[in-house]
């Protein structure tokens, strides 16, 4: 048995970037951190030719054509693993939160599938191949930040580059500056599930049509620039400015980057003290991300758990996906 373990994320600053439409035209950039909250994967062989996949439902199948589940179906198809396979996915968060799940559930597989077949491929490797199935055989409306956080973690400056290279760096930054950036972000969940699809089909499109969305996103990779020269220099109290920035940017990138509800949420957080922040992810819904003085923490999660939110604790997680148990 195999089991890979692949962090979630949470974007700081130039999520929209990383889409083609974008950095096919001027270099992309996103500055994005792994956190402790992960995507399990098991893998086992059977002792008959059948593929067994179980996540929300179970499927029991002979050809992998007939799996539904596309992520998986594709990550077979590509490490080669065709028959007498069982793979179990467990998550420490739902869907559909912000969080980039399912570009962390295909890293995951995919470092899986190889562990099996007794390969490891280096992160750029596993973030191409996931960026591959998401993006180019299943067609799917998304960017590439998520695949790369979630095989190299860290906190990392990532560009995307129109040769369609990536190039991950990490944040040079003191462990005492990430560590008083850990202690203003607070995340809660906001009980609004979405599909990110419909909300980033639109972005890509205005990405494609709109001159002046390419513009806003200029605007956006700019203040990811920001960001990181503030924890480099030790300005960290200084981003909760730029995440506020950044979030008046985003809601500009389509019409359901937010809504009447998640604005007054945002709004109270700002009342009760919190200094910026923004939806995650695609927005639409999932997680709201909130910068917040230390001083300001009670109350601030006062204000958000009367509005029925419930906190999601996180750290930091310096690792990337990795296969944390394997047995023959």
């Amino acid at each position: 048995m195999i089991i890979s373990r692949t962090p979630f994320r949470i974007s700081l600053a130039g999520g929209g970037s990383d889409f083609g439409e974008y950095y096919r035209h001027s270099v992309g950039n996103v500055v994005s951190m792994a956190i402790n909250r992960y995507m399990y994967v098991t893998v086992n062989r059977r002792f008959d030719d059948l593929i067994r996949v179980s996540y929300t439902q179970t499927e029991i199948v002979e050809r992998i054509d007939d799996l539904q589940h596309d992520l998986i179906r594709e990550a077979l198809r590509i490490t080669g693993v065709t028959k007498g396979v069982e793979i179990t996915t467990i998550a420490d968060l739902p869907a559909g939160i912000g969080l980039g799940s399912s570009s962390t559930l295909t890293v995951g597989v995919l470092n899986a599938l190889d562990a099996l077949k007794g390969e490891r491929r280096s992160p750029a490797e596993l973030a191409r191949r996931a960026c591959e199935i998401e993006i180019e055989v299943l067609q799917k409306p998304i960017g590439k930040q998520d695949q790369y956080i979630a095989a190299f973690g860290g906190l990392q400056d990532i560009y995307f580059n129109p040769d369609e290279t990536v190039s991950v760096h990490p944040v040079l930054c003191q462990p005492a500056r990430r560590e008083q950036l850990l202690r203003r972000l607070m995340l809660f969940h906001t009980g609004a599930h979405r599909e990110a699809g419909s909300v980033l089909a639109e972005a890509k499109r205005n990405l494609a049509d709109r001159v002046e969305a390419r513009a806003n996103i200029g605007a956006i990779v700019a203040l990811a620039g920001h960001v990181r020269d503030a924890l480099g220099a030790g300005h960290v109290t200084r981003i909760g400015k730029m995440l506020d920035a950044s979030w008046h940017l985003k809601k500009q990138m389509a019409s359901s980057v937010s809504n009447g509800y998640l604005d007054d949420l945002y709004e109270r957080a700002l009342d009760a003290g919190a200094e910026g922040g923004k939806v995650a992810g695609a927005g639409g819904g999932g997680c709201l991300l909130l910068f917040v003085s230390p001083t300001r923490r009670a109350r601030v999660r006062r204000a958000m758990h009367r509005c029925g939110l419930r906190e999601v604790p996180i750290a930091f997680e310096i690792e990337g996906s990795r296969i944390i148990h394997y047995s023959s």
